[in-house]
């Protein structure tokens, strides 16, 4: 078993533009970190059979198509019901101010709004998930 973080980066929805999730994940990668990357269009089911599935400490959702109150509580929702509530959600995207804390209040540990630098989502990946035993 690996002792590595693992990390499910994910596109929910309708949001076509996934050049931000790529960095992201190619930064988690490049940071030592296993990371799946699902494409574009998934479901919250989707998202969260393959986060349970890939045996992830973590899974980032990145949102720029305005969904994010619905798709957020839909997958931590769904994390809870599958007995994976132990898995850290956090997300980046066009995220206005006020949603922050609604997001932050349903489970999601951290948002990351434009102009968040790779390097801090890979600095607080590190020291906010649980590295496998």
């Amino acid at each position: 078993m690996s002792t590595r973080i693992r990390v499910v980066v994910a596109k929910p929805g309708l949001d076509g533009h996934d050049r931000g999730a790529k960095v992201v994940a190619r930064a988690l990668r490049d940071a030592g970190m296993e990371v799946v990357y699902t494409g574009l269009h998934q479901t919250p089911e989707q998202i969260v059979a393959t986060a349970v599935a890939e045996d992830a400490q973590v899974v980032g959702l990145s949102v720029l198509s305005g969904a994010h109150m619905t798709l957020f509580a839909k997958v931590i929702e769904l994390l809870n019901e599958r007995g994976a509530e132990d898995i850290v959600v956090f997300g980046g995207g066009i995220i206005p101010e006020e949603d922050i804390a609604p997001l932050t209040e349903m489970g999601v540990a951290k948002i990351f709004t434009p102009g968040a630098t790779t390097a801090s989502i890979v600095e607080w990946v590190r020291g906010n998930v649980k590295t496998p035993a």
